[in-house]
């Protein structure tokens, strides 16, 4: 059972007894405290029965000792822990709980004695007098240690696990109650001896003035004030007497169970009729009834986030100070439902309920403002000067200023008759030399200035006729929110801003200038800004900021309070502007934090910033109230836990190493983060080292899943944000393995790789033979089908070339000289004869591929082949090696080699030619340079006319996937480099990559032989 309540007020005497504190909360000149409320009784996870003790360890988890033993809680889920051996009964009842000062849990537990929890286990604390411990009463003191009572071994101390005898049990009676003060002395409350002192071994009684033997419960507050709780009532003891603690008569003479003093310096007194505040603005009482039934309060203990527990016979309850002070018409206020807000220079704050009328808050009281009209007309815009005067704009009554002196109001009001543009004024502005802008609903703004209005519409440069807002910048420029967009107003000059200089929407509902200088724009599609003379948008970091804005203001820290359609939120304003927006920069408040609604009201001023610095917002429901001052910077983190992991629904221990069964279907993960004060807020990133490669998305669920993990190590690791949303915390992590099935295993797999390796490399081996064979046979074909072209073309083509020469000739010996035919024939004699050299170049180039080992002396011939003359110096180079070559290889370098040898000899006029050939492992590399006039860069690119060298060179080259290097400068020589890989190159030396050359080679030769058949071209 949870719910959320609020501590009733009543009054005892002159005693104001409220915990809520109605009067005080609506004084805004006085700090309070609103507590929300949240209960668990028999309906939940905790276990019936009641409570007797409550802590909490180091690592966040709280303890609840109960009636039926152990309880551990995390914020969410309630865990019952057995008590293990060497406790009789796992279920014992809990009468204590406290933490040594190494952050173990002790417990005192009843037939059991006293255990310590320490990594996950229970053992005894063995007092040093007999083994059965009669431990009546536990206290910790201000070192950590704790210090216990016993009726055997009297009292004593625990530090550092280890026993220290304080007094011996015949100096004490039974104990109820234990206290350490300040200055280590040690208060003793006894079930039947009155109270006792004990300081450096000496036990002394307190005689002084104390009426009651029976002593239930003690707080040490300091060295000389101590309360007692007894059966009848709270007595204080100063240092030399006791007085009575006056409690409200309502509760007549209560039975005080529990003390405690919280870090904000309240006393909370736990009774059997309720529960009670004490601080120094008098006493709060808190109606039980309602909450935990007519129970009685067992137990009271502040968390680290200061959250105050309370532990009753029927259940537990959290109390938490939130950040908002929340008003109602349960507190005083007119209605729920408020609009526009103003808090003046003398604290007084003005108001306006949606339906209608004014209203005054001055020390606690709340004033209807009945002058003018007010009472009966809708007021939609407050603001005011420093000098007490207050301006409002009415939807009916046009604008009126009103001054309140000595419990009188005077009002003036100006409508359509006094000049104003329209009586329905939305909106209200005081600029800083005195002007009264009025903004109204359809009629335009109006200037109001040394005593007449001055008015400004669409034909003037507004956007729109409906201003919404008004606020001024620095520089003295007044802007304009309208239904159309932002207008500003400087020096005579308007203009607008629309939604194509970057406005999120040109429906503008609210206007609000910082402390630097900024613009804050909140429309219906989220906010903007106005800085260094354009609109800025804020990213997407922040999604809510994003919605409709209905509300900006600074506070003097300069966050920025914004609300909107449903958020309210905190925001650090500089770091918007820069875009620098981090989670712990942003805060959204909800109903936990004294919230009744996070809906904002869509009015001119519904949020506002008093003198003090108070925050004032108008909401759905409620007037709050927040005091940024008082809102902590530092925010205590959330601790994450890794709770438990289950393979297929087995849950395993939390080992060093956990080894997880193979082939897990499903693995699921559970955590908690330990943020106990709105624990519905926290939030989980978590990640899978080994399976993911970052952090999830921000999740509320407190467990991951995987579905078949393949075998190995991982490891996982959560964080968890705090109840502010903060990720300020420690991640937790635990590694764990998922074994592999036998086929899974390393030596299985190194195995099968293994087997599956010798395979393919035999299979491939033998399969690189055979066709390594196979191109070698039709590499012979393709060389047998050219030496039979060359034998056919010499015995038929050249040789009818020779015969029809030889009959020329005969024919030509025949001719006089005179003869007018002989010159003719002279010149085809001539033609025929280059024919006849030109086939048998040609023949030459055929029948010339030989031993791919013979460039060296094939190169040397060119010259003779070429019937060169002059002297031309001329030299064959060879590095390396010689080795076979490929009869292809070797055809196509010599053929490129020979014709850059011919155009050397030919065209360049060259005193120098060198062939340098390079058999180096990794290639082939033939090198043909002079020292000639060089080509001209136009005939390298393109070649020349006519002449097909260059490009037969280029198209050889790529032909045999080999390198064509050329590099030449006028009246500098030319060089030719021919590359080849060695593996393609090499006749022995064949390998993968040369494989592949040879079927692309074959490929690209029987792809040109099918063209050329097609071309009708006979290879």
């Amino acid at each position: 059972m949870r719910s959320l309540r609020r501590f009733r007020c009543l009054r005892a005497g002159p005693v104001l007894i409220c915990l809520v504190s109605v009067l005080h909360g609506l004084d805004p000149n006085r700090r309070t405290s609103q507590y929300t409320r949240q209960q668990w009784g028999a309906e939940s996870e905790l276990p019936a029965g009641p409570i007797h003790a409550i802590a909490q360890s180091s690592d966040g988890y709280l303890w609840i000792g109960t009636d039926k033993g152990l309880v551990r809680f995390d914020g969410i889920h309630f865990h019952s822990v057995p008590l293990g051996q060497p406790a009789p009964t796992p279920n014992a009842p809990v009468l204590g709980l406290t933490t040594d000062d190494l952050g173990n849990l002790v417990i005192l537990s009843q037939g059991t004695g006293v255990l310590r929890y320490k990594n996950g286990r229970f053992e005894n604390i063995e007092t040093g007098v007999s083994a059965a411990s009669q431990v009546t009463a536990m206290r910790k003191d201000g070192s950590g240690a704790v210090v216990l009572t016993d009726l055997v071994a009297g009292a004593i101390r625990l530090r550092n696990e280890k026993i220290e005898v304080l007094a011996p049990a015949t100096q004490l009676t039974p104990v109820l109650s234990l206290a350490v003060a300040p200055d280590g002395k040690i208060w003793i409350g006894t079930l039947n001896g009155g109270l006792l002192s004990l300081l450096h071994g000496t036990v002394s009684k307190v005689e002084t003035g104390l009426p009651y033997k029976k002593i239930n419960c003690l707080l040490a507050v300091s060295d000389v004030e101590l309360w007692v709780g007894t059966d009848t009532g709270v007595l204080r003891w100063n240092g030399s007497r006791f007085a009575r603690f006056a409690l409200p008569t309502s509760l007549g003479e209560p039975q005080v169970l529990t003390l405690m003093r919280d870090r904000d310096a309240n006393v909370w007194i736990g009774t059997d009729r309720g529960l009670l505040r004490v601080n120094g603005g008098g006493i709060s009482v808190s109606d039980e009834k309602k909450s935990l039934g007519s129970s009685a309060i067992n137990a009271l203990f502040e968390d680290r986030e200061g959250n105050v527990w309370v532990g009753g016979a029927r259940g537990l309850e959290r109390i938490r100070d939130s950040a908002f002070v929340t008003h109602t018409t349960a507190t005083g206020l007119p209605s729920e439902h408020n609009g526009p807000l103003f808090v003046d220079s003398y604290h007084r704050t003005w108001l306006a309920p949606v339906d209608g009328g004014l209203y005054m808050l001055a020390e606690g009281k709340v004033h209807s403002i009945n002058v003018a009209g007010l009472n009966s007309d809708i007021i939609y815009s407050i603001t005011g000067l420093d000098d007490g005067t207050i301006w409002i704009g009415r939807q009916r009554g046009g604008l009126t200023r009103l001054r309140y002196d000595q419990g009188v109001a005077h009002a003036q009001t100006y409508t359509k008759a006094n000049g104003l543009a329209q009586n329905s004024v939305y909106s209200v502005h005081l600029g800083r030399d005195g002007t009264v802008w009025a903004g109204t609903l359809s009629g335009g703004a109006s200037e109001f200035k040394n005593g007449r209005f001055v008015n400004h519409t669409t034909t003037n440069g507004l956007a729109s006729n409906t201003v919404s807002s008004i606020a001024e910048t620095l520089d003295g420029t007044t802007w304009f929110a309208t239904s159309n967009g932002l207008t500003s107003f400087a020096k005579g000059q308007w203009k607008t801003y629309t939604a194509r200089d970057g406005i999120p929407s040109e429906n503008v509902n609210c206007l609000h200038t910082d402390s630097s200088g900024t613009l804050w724009i909140g429309t219906s599609a989220g906010l903007a800004l106005f800085s260094a003379g354009h609109i800025q948008v804020p990213g997407e970091a922040y999604q809510s900021l994003h919605s409709e804005i209905f509300g900006v203001v600074e506070d003097k820290s300069g966050w920025l309070w914004i609300v909107t359609s449903n958020h309210v939120l905190r925001v650090q304003g500089q770091k918007l502007v820069s875009h620098s927006l981090d989670a712990s920069d942003v805060r959204d408040y909800t109903l936990a934090d004294g919230l009744l609604s996070a809906e904002g009201v869509k009015r001119s001023s519904s949020v506002t910033r008093d003198p003090s610095g108070k925050i004032w917002l108008s909401l759905g429901r409620g007037l709050s109230v927040v005091d940024p001052s008082h809102i902590p910077e530092a925010s205590v983190p959330a601790i994450a836990h890794i709770e438990t992991i289950s393979a297929d629904g087995k849950t395993s221990d939390l080992a060093d190493h956990l080894r997880i069964a193979a082939s897990p279907q499903r693995i699921t993960v559970r955590y908690t983060g330990l943020s106990l004060a709105v624990p519905e807020r926290v939030r989980f990133r978590y990640t899978l080292d080994g399976f993911e490669r970052g952090w999830s998305e921000p999740v509320a669920e407190r467990e991951a899943v995987y579905t078949n993990l393949a075998p190995g190590p991982y490891r996982f690791r959560v964080v968890a944000s705090n109840s502010d949303g903060l990720w300020n915390g420690p991640e937790a992590a635990f590694p764990f393995e998922v074994e592999p099935m036998w086929w899974q295993t390393w030596s299985f797999r190194v195995a099968m790789l293994l087997l599956g390796g010798f395979a393919i490399l035999a299979f491939y081996r033998g399969r690189l033979h055979q066709q390594a064979r196979q191109l070698s046979l039709r590499f012979e074909e393709r060389l047998a089908e050219r030496t039979r072209i060359a034998q056919d073309l010499h015995d038929t083509l050249l040789q009818g070339v020779l015969s029809a020469s030889m009959q020329l000739h005969v024919a030509n010996d025949q001719l006089s000289v005179n003869s007018p035919a002989k010159p003719i024939v002279g010149r085809v004699l001539d033609l025929m004869g280059q024919v006849v050299d030109d086939g048998r170049n040609t023949l030459r180039g055929l029948r010339s591929s030989g031993d791919a080992g013979d460039l060296e002396q094939q190169f040397s011939k060119v010259p003779h082949d070429l019937s060169t003359q002059g002297t031309v110096d001329f030299r064959v180079m060879v590095e390396g090696q010689v080795r076979p070559l490929h009869p292809l290889i070797h055809d196509e370098v010599y053929r490129i080699g020979r014709e850059a040898l011919a155009n050397a000899f030919r065209h360049s006029g060259a005193t120098g030619i060198e062939v340098e050939l390079e058999y180096a492992n990794h290639q082939l590399r033939v090198l043909v340079r002079d020292n000639g006039c060089g080509i001209d860069p136009q005939v390298l690119r393109a070649g020349r006319d006519g002449h097909w060298g260059l490009s037969g060179m280029r198209e050889r080259a790529e032909r045999v996937g080999a390198g064509l290097k050329l590099w030449s400068r006028l009246a500098g020589g030319t060089e030719v480099e021919i590359s080849v890989p060695g593996q393609v190159a090499y006749r022995h030396h064949t390998s993968s990559h040369g494989l592949r050359w040879l079927r692309r080679l074959n490929r690209r030769t029987e792809d040109k032989n099918a063209q050329n058949g097609r071309d009708g071209i006979q290879t």
